[in-house]
């Protein structure tokens, strides 16, 4: 009943900056729940690349620490990451998470259909 559809991924060259976007909707009270984007490159388990909870506190991967940067909108139902200085290994889809803060099981968690960041020269 939850609908994650990130969008602002594309292709950027190494140094370059992108931001994505998460959108949420559907049965949802969003500050009720713990945002987060995962990444997976070919070949290669998804992986976490930042976090926001419901009360803002953030936590990202060490390869991403000082690069990336992960925001909420409350009033919009939004999470949003900019990804500056970016590299060649940050070439992965990128997903938007949702996990329920107070319904502590499997059918709090929602994901998103993924977007494309391609990082090259």
């Amino acid at each position: 009943q939850v609908q994650l559809v990130e969008s602002g991924g594309g292709l950027v060259q190494p140094g370059g900056s992108l931001r994505l976007s998460c959108a949420a909707s559907g049965t949802i009270i969003f500050n009720s729940y713990h945002m987060g984007w995962y990444r997976q490159a070919p070949g290669k388990q998804r992986e976490l690349v930042a976090a926001i909870t419901s009360g803002g506190n953030t936590n990202y991967a060490d390869s991403v620490k000082g690069r990336f940067t992960i925001s909420r909108d409350n009033a919009k139902n939004t999470v949003s990451l900019q990804m500056n200085s970016l590299k060649p290994e940050d070439t992965a889809v990128y997903y938007c998470r949702a996990t329920n803060a107070v319904v502590l099981t499997a059918s709090g968690v929602f994901w998103g259909q993924g977007t494309q960041v391609t990082v090259s020269s």
